[in-house]
């Protein structure tokens, strides 16, 4: 079983950035495609970016490309992602999760989610 700790949401004006940071515990992390969600408020939750065991493939959700990068460090079991140019359409709560792929969407591997990070950007 894998635990998420998210961490290093604010608030922000728009254009800022912001750095998240994902802290799993746990075996097999390495060996889990790892991403990121975000839930705004009154929205569903949805699929920002998402990365294998290496970084070389990374996928990210058109909302997001060209903005936001994500990364992973698998000897410290931490998994980042680099938010740059936020605009106010970013603000929700952000998640990371282990993750799979069906078809064209990305879904979290466990029933659960962890406490997540706020992001607030201000116009």
């Amino acid at each position: 079983q894998v635990q998420l700790a998210e961490s290093g949401g604010g608030l922000v004006q728009a254009g800022g950035s912001l750095r998240l940071s994902c802290a799993a515990s746990g075996r097999a992390f390495s060996s889990y495609h790892m991403g990121w969600f975000r839930q705004a408020p009154g929205k569903e939750r949805e699929f920002v970016a998402a990365c294998g065991w290496s970084t070389n493939r990374t996928y990210y959700a058109d909302s997001v490309k060209g903005r936001f990068t994500i990364s992973r460090d698998n000897a410290e079991n931490t998994v980042y992602l680099q938010m740059n140019s936020l605009e106010p359409e970013d603000t929700a709560v952000y998640y990371c999760a282990p993750v799979h792929r069906m078809g064209s969407l990305w879904r979290n591997v466990l029933d659960a989610w962890g406490q997540g990070t706020l992001v607030t950007v201000s116009s």
